[in-house]
């Protein structure tokens, strides 16, 4: 038998570009559950970088880091803020 090794996935290492992280989110925002959606932000501000998006969005870092916590409720501003700062934007279709 042949050892296996596990490493640990961390999905930031792929959110590298604007298309990969609106499909993302979609995916995301098709299950409509607010807990994964604050993860999945989480996970791609961690990629770009915290301080980064703190800088875009006027937010502070600690509150950001808040933000993406399970069980948060943010307001919709923040969220669209972090959002703008990713180069993504909310689109409604029927």
């Amino acid at each position: 038998m042949s050892n296996v090794e596990l490493t640990n996935f961390d999905i930031a290492q792929y959110l590298d570009n604007k298309e990969v992280i609106a499909e993302y989110l979609s995916q995301i925002l098709a299950d409509g559950d607010m807990d994964e959606l604050l993860e999945a932000l989480g996970n791609i501000a961690k990629a770009k970088g915290m301080s980064q998006i703190a800088s875009e969005t006027g937010l502070g870092r600690e509150s950001l880091y808040k933000t993406f916590h399970k069980g948060t409720k943010p307001k919709f501003d923040t969220i669209m803020k972090i959002l703008g700062s990713l180069g993504v934007k909310v689109q409604v279709t029927a």
